[in-house]
C-alpha cells in the first residue's frame, strides 16, 4: 500500500455498523446497518420485510449478545413467532432468556380519522418501556403503514416521521424499519426514504414465469456500499445474499495435483491430472460420455475420503447411481457414508439467482473439495446467454476462492464443430475437454481430445475411449492416411498391423535359418581345408 494510501485510511473516519449476520448482507452493506440510526427496508408484499427485520434481531442476540425489540403493528406475536421458527430460529428461547421481546401494538385508524389530531407519545411510552424491559440495542418496527396510515396531511406526517425518528436516535438503539413500496416510488407516502439514513429495497419479480428475488442498497449516509441489485433467497436458514460486485479475481493458484479417476487421463494432463481449485469443462454431445467422466472424478475424490458435491439438472440420484453402476463405477457406497451429497432438480424449478444462492448455500454448508455441475447448459432455460454467463461468472469465481475443483459439463449439438457451449463460458475454464461421436464405417465411436489446460504440458492427440464395465478405457492411437481410426476401421488396421508383424517375422526367421546353414557350410569347408593342411 502507498504511503499516500496509508494517510488517506488513517485520515478517515469510518461509520459505527451493526453488523447483521446475514450472509453476504453485510459485505454489501460494508459491516452491517447503521449502528445507532433509522434503517428503512421497503419492498412489495411477500418480499420478506418481516423475516429480514426478525433475522437481525435474531441474530443480533446470538452472534452478538444485542438484545432486541420487535414491534408488531399488523402481526401478532403468536404469528411472528410461529413464522420465524420456520426457518430455524426458536424466537421463544431468546425471549426466555431476556434477549428478545416482542411488543404488539394495535391501532384503531378510524379513531385517529374521527379526531382528526395524531400524538405519539403513547406510542414512545410503550416503545420505551419495551428497550427498557431487555436493555434493547436494536428495535425493529414493522410497519409504517399501519401506524402513519390514517395521516393524509404531508406536512403532519413529514413532522411526525421526523420526530419518530429523531427519538429513535436519541435512544440510542439501531432501528430497521418497514414500509410497503408504492407506485412509482420507493414508499407509498414517498417521505420515509428521505428522513431515513440507509434505504434497502426488497424485490420479488416473476420474468417468464420464474420467481426471483432481488435487493439493492438504495442509499447509505456516510458509508460506501454496493449500489446494484443482488440476488437473495429465503431458504431453512434465513436469508443469504450474494454480494455480485463484490467478487473479483483474487483467487489462489495452487500448484497441487489432483487424478482425474481415468489414469489414461492423468498421462494425457502431463500424468498427474487437474490442477486442485481448478475449473473443468466437458463438452461434447448427448451419449459422448460426459457424465462418465464427472463420475469417475467424483468415485476418486471419495476414494480419497473427500467430500464432494453433484448437481444434477437431468437425472435423479438414483438414476445416476444405475447408469454409473453399469461402467463399474459405484457412487451408491460414497452417498451413503456422507462423502458425496447429490442436488437433482429440473433447472426451471429456481431462477437463475436463485440457483446461485443455493449453490452457494450448499457449498457452504457442505464445505465440498470437489463438484461436478451437469450439464451446465441446461441453465440456459431460466436465462438469457448474458444473464447465464453472468451467473456462471461468479458461480467460477466463488468456488475457485474457496479453491473447490469443479467440473462442468456441457451439451453440444451436431452443428458446434469447435464444440463451445455456446454460454461463452469455456474461456473461464483452465482445463477443456472435447468428447465426441465419431461416424466411420457404419459405426459410432467415441473420442476425446484435451482442447485446452492452462499451466501445465497436456497431450494434443484424439484418444479413442470406450465405456467398459470397468470404467472408461482410454485406447493407443491408430493413425491412416492421415486421420485416426476407430472403430472397425482400427481393428482393421490393428488385423494388418498384425498379419504384416507376423509376416516380417517370419521372413526374419526364414532369412536367419538360411544365414545359419550358409554358416555351417562354411564351416565344413574349412574344416575340410584344415584336414588338407595337416595330411600335407
Amino acid at each position: 500500500m502507498s504511503d499516500t494510501r496509508r494517510s488517506r485510511t488513517r485520515g478517515r473516519t469510518e461509520l459505527p455498523k451493526a453488523a447483521t449476520g446475514i450472509a453476504g448482507l453485510d459485505e454489501l452493506t460494508a459491516g452491517g446497518l447503521p449502528r445507532g440510526r433509522p434503517t428503512l427496508v421497503c419492498g412489495d408484499a411477500g418480499s420478506g420485510k418481516t423475516l429480514l427485520g426478525m433475522e437481525f434481531l435474531v441474530r443480533g442476540a446470538r452472534q452478538f449478545k444485542e438484545p432486541g425489540v420487535f414491534v408488531a403493528f399488523e402481526e401478532t406475536a403468536r404469528d411472528i413467532t410461529q413464522n420465524v421458527a420456520s426457518l430455524g430460529f426458536a424466537p421463544e428461547q431468546l425471549i426466555r432468556k431476556g434477549l428478545l421481546h416482542i411488543e404488539q401494538v394495535s391501532l384503531d385508524r378510524g379513531s385517529f380519522v374521527e379526531l382528526g389530531d395524531y400524538d405519539l407519545e403513547g406510542l414512545f411510552v410503550r416503545l420505551d418501556d419495551a428497550l427498557r424491559r431487555v436493555k434493547a440495542r436494536r428495535i425493529v418496527l414493522d410497519s409504517l403503514e399501519t401506524l402513519f396510515g390514517a395521516l393524509s396531511n404531508t406536512g403532519i406526517l413529514r413532522a411526525e416521521l421526523v420526530r419518530l425518528f429523531r427519538w429513535l436516535k436519541d435512544r440510542g438503539v439501531t432501528t430497521l424499519i418497514t414500509a410497503e413500496r408504492g407506485g412509482g416510488q420507493l414508499t407509498r407516502h414517498g417521505l420515509e426514504e428521505y428522513v431515513s439514513d440507509c434505504v434497502i429495497l426488497l424485490d420479488h419479480r416473476v420474468v417468464n414465469g420464474v420467481a426471483t428475488r432481488r435487493v439493492r442498497v438504495v442509499k447509505y449516509r456516510g458509508s460506501r456500499h454496493g449500489t446494484d441489485e443482488h440476488p437473495f433467497m429465503i431458504g431453512d436458514s434465513g436469508f443469504s445474499v450474494l454480494p455480485v460486485t463484490s467478487l473479483g479475481l483474487q483467487h489462489q493458484a495452487p500448484t497441487q495435483r489432483m487424478p482425474t479417476g481415468i489414469q489414461r487421463l492423468d498421462a494425457m494432463l502431463g500424468g498427474k491430472g487437474y490442477y486442485r481449485g481448478s475449473c473443468i469443462l466437458v463438452s461434447g454431445t448427448a451419449g459422448s460420455g460426459k457424465t462418465s467422466i464427472a463420475a469417475h472424478l467424483l468415485a476418486s475424490a471419495c476414494a480419497r475420503g473427500e467430500r464432494c458435491l453433484a448437481f444434477l439438472f437431468e437425472e435423479s440420484t438414483e438414476q445416476l447411481i444405475r447408469n454409473m453402476r453399469s461402467i463399474g463405477v459405484d457412487l451408491a457406497p460414497h452417498i451413503a457414508s456422507g462423502k458425496l451429497h447429490v442436488h437433482a432438480a429440473r433447472p426451471w424449478l429456481l431462477g437463475l439467482e436463485q440457483h446461485l444462492v443455493t449453490m452457494q448455500t450448499l457449498v457452504r454448508e457442505i464445505g465440498p473439495r470437489v463438484v461436478t455441475i451437469d450439464p451446465v447448459t441446461n441453465l440456459d432455460v431460466v436465462g438469457t446467454g448474458p444473464e447465464t454467463r453472468s451467473m456462471l461468472t461468479r458461480l467460477v469465481d466463488d468456488l475457485k476462492c474457496r479453491n473447490v475443483t469443479t467440473l462442468f459439463t456441457s451439451l453440444t449439438t451436431g452443428d458446434a464443430a469447435d464444440g463451445d457451449p455456446g454460454l461463452g463460458i469455456s474461456s473461464l475454464m483452465d482445463t477443456w475437454l472435447m468428447v465426441r461421436d465419431v461416424e466411420a464405417n457404419g459405426e459410432h465411436s467415441r473420442v476425446l481430445h484435451v482442447r485446452k489446460s492452462r499451466g501445465m504440458a497436456h497431450s494434443n492427440q484424439l484418444r479413442e475411449f470406450r465405456l467398459t464395465g470397468h470404467g472408461i478405457d482410454l485406447l493407443d492411437v491408430y493413425v491412416g492416411s492421415g486421420t485416426v481410426l476407430t472403430g472397425t476401421a482400427r481393428l482393421v488396421q490393428e488385423t494388418r498391423e498384425a498379419e504384416q508383424l507376423a509376416a516380417t517375422r517370419q521372413q526374419a526367421l526364414q532369412r536367419r535359418d538360411e544365414l545359419e546353414l550358409r554358416q555351417r557350410q562354411l564351416e565344413m569347408q574349412l574344416d575340410m581345408l584344415r584336414h588338407r593342411i595337416e595330411s600335407v
